[in-house]
C-alpha cells in the first residue's frame, strides 16, 4: 500500500465534561486533535502505512501528542520540534437544538510560526506514495499558506498524489489579509482526491450552481473536473440536522464517469460530530488505497463518519473489524 504522509498542525482540543457550557464548571476534557492528524490516525488503526509531519513544541504537551499517535500506529519520525506554544480549540458540545461551538486559540503557534523553509521536502516525501493536506493550514496565515503551497508543488514534481480536503474555516481566513480562492485554487489543482461538495467548488470557481440538490452536486463536480485536470474523484457527505443528537447523513463519489450514491442513514444518539468529515476521509481514502471501486469506498466513508459520531473527542479510534461489523449491520453486543 506504500506510504501515507499527512502534512498539517496538530493541537489540544478542549471540551467541557457532558455537554455544559463553556467552563459551566472547571473542568475541560482534552484530546490530540487536528484534521490532518485524525485522518492519519484513522488510517493507521485500520492498518495503513501513515505517518505525520508537523511542528510540536518542545515540552509535555508535544510529547504526550507524540505518544498519543505513537499509541495510535502513526510514524511521528518526520515531526518537527521547536520552540513555541501548541495551538488549541475549545469546543462547546450542542444539545437538542443548542448548536456545538467552536472557538480557535491557535494564532502564532509553533506550526503557525514555522518558516517556509524549515521543511526540507526532499527527505519529508522520501518514499511516500500520497500526500494528504487540508484547507485548514492555509487558512492559518501567510507562512501556513506558502508552506501547503511548497508540500503539493514539491510532491507534484514527484508524480506522488494528493488528496486534499476543502474543510474551509471562514474564522480563519478571516483573521488575516487572505485570499483564498487563489490560494486554495492552486492547491485544488495538485490534487486528484478532493473532498468537498458543490459550495467548496462554487467558491473556487465563483459560479453559482442552482438550487437542486442532485443537480447541484453533479453540475459541481462537473465543473471542478473540467477545471482541475488532475482531479479524477470528489467525495462529499450530506447531512441533514434534525437536532444535536440526531442527523441523516448520505456519502456520494463523483467520479469523471459515473457516480456511486449511498443511501441515507438515520444516526441517533450523537455524542460528538466533530471530526467525522476526516473520518469520511480516512473511510473513503481506506478502500482507495485497497484498490477497492468508488462504490465500496462511499460505504466505507459512511461507515467510519457514522461511528465516529458515537465517539468522543476527534478522531476515529475504530479497527478494520469495526468497519467490518457495521458494514454487516452488527448493532447488537458483539461478545
Amino acid at each position: 500500500m506504500g506510504r501515507f504522509l499527512a502534512f498539517g498542525e496538530i493541537m489540544l482540543r478542549l471540551s467541557p465534561p457532558n455537554r455544559e457550557l463553556l467552563l459551566q464548571t472547571p473542568h475541560l476534557d482534552v484530546w490530540t486533535a487536528g484534521a490532518e492528524a485524525n485522518v492519519a490516525t484513522a488510517l493507521a488503526l485500520l492498518g495503513h502505512d501513515v505517518a505525520l509531519t508537523t511542528v510540536l513544541p518542545e515540552n509535555a504537551l508535544g510529547e504526550a501528542a507524540i505518544r498519543s499517535l505513537r499509541g495510535h500506529g502513526v510514524d511521528c519520525r518526520r515531526i518537527l520540534r521547536r520552540e513555541g506554544r501548541m495551538g488549541l480549540y475549545f469546543v462547546t458540545p450542542g444539545a437538542g437544538l443548542r448548536a456545538t461551538d467552536v472557538v480557535y486559540d491557535r494564532a502564532c503557534s509553533a506550526f503557525a510560526e514555522t518558516p517556509t523553509e524549515a521543511w526540507d521536502w526532499d527527505a519529508l516525501l522520501d518514499g511516500v506514495t500520497r500526500l494528504h493536506l487540508s484547507g485548514i493550514t492555509p487558512a492559518l496565515g501567510p507562512v501556513p499558506a506558502e508552506s501547503a503551497l511548497a508540500a503539493a508543488r514539491a510532491a507534484a514534481a514527484r508524480d506522488i498524489p494528493i488528496s486534499f480536503d476543502g474543510n474551509y474555516r471562514a474564522r480563519l481566513w478571516e483573521a488575516w489579509d487572505s485570499d483564498p480562492r487563489t490560494i486554495l485554487t492552486e492547491l485544488v489543482g495538485y490534487a486528484d482526491i478532493l473532498f468537498g461538495n458543490h459550495r467548496d467548488v462554487a467558491l473556487l470557481l465563483d459560479r453559482d450552481f442552482g438550487a437542486d440538490g442532485e443537480a447541484r452536486r453533479r453540475a459541481a463536480a462537473d465543473a471542478a473536473f473540467e477545471a482541475f485536470p488532475k482531479l479524477r474523484i470528489m467525495a462529499s457527505t450530506a447531512r441533514h440536522v434534525v437536532d444535536s443528537d440526531h442527523h441523516r447523513l448520505s456519502a456520494r463519489i463523483d467520479a469523471r464517469d459515473r457516480v456511486a450514491q449511498t443511501e441515507e442513514i438515520d444516526l441517533s444518539g450523537i455524542v460528538d460530530r466533530i471530526g467525522a468529515g476526516d473520518a469520511f476521509a480516512a473511510g473513503v481514502l481506506h478502500a482507495l488505497l485497497l484498490g477497492e471501486d468508488i462504490e465500496r469506498a462511499a460505504a466505507d466513508g459512511l461507515a467510519l463518519t457514522c461511528l465516529k459520531h458515537s465517539l468522543p473527542g476527534d478522531a476515529s479510534l475504530f479497527t478494520r473489524a469495526d468497519l467490518d461489523a457495521f458494514t454487516m449491520g452488527g448493532a447488537d453486543v458483539r461478545r
